[in-house]
């Protein structure tokens, strides 16, 4: 089961898209104003859990993710339906199309 924190998975997203990063890189992409040390600490706590892999190149750290994005949507997909869904996958998709209320030819 991957677990992420929302800081954690936004690492994970940048790095699902454009693969290998510096940390400088990174928060350049960043959605929100971050500082340096806490973007250390979201990588460092990713590579700790085996998420994310790093190496070295010259004097920088390059960052890429190690846990597919389908296997972590696929974890938490099925996190969401056995907490809000009783397990049913059948009432999250009804509950799902009840609420994008689609038309008849939808």
């Amino acid at each position: 089961m991957v677990k992420f924190t929302d800081g954690e998975l936004e690492v994970m997203r940048i790095l699902w898209e454009h693969g290998e990063l510096k940390p400088a890189e990174i928060q350049e992409v960043f959605p929100r104003s971050i500082k340096n040390a806490a973007l250390r600490s979201y990588l460092t706590i990713l590579v700790e859990k085996g998420h994310v892999t790093r190496r070295a190149k010259g004097k920088a750290f390059y960052y890429r993710a190690k846990t597919p994005q389908e296997s972590t949507f696929r974890s938490m997909l099925g996190d969401l339906v056995d907490t809000f869904c009783g397990g049913s996958s059948e009432a999250l998709l009804c509950h799902l199309l009840a609420e994008e209320k689609l038309s008849e030819k939808e």
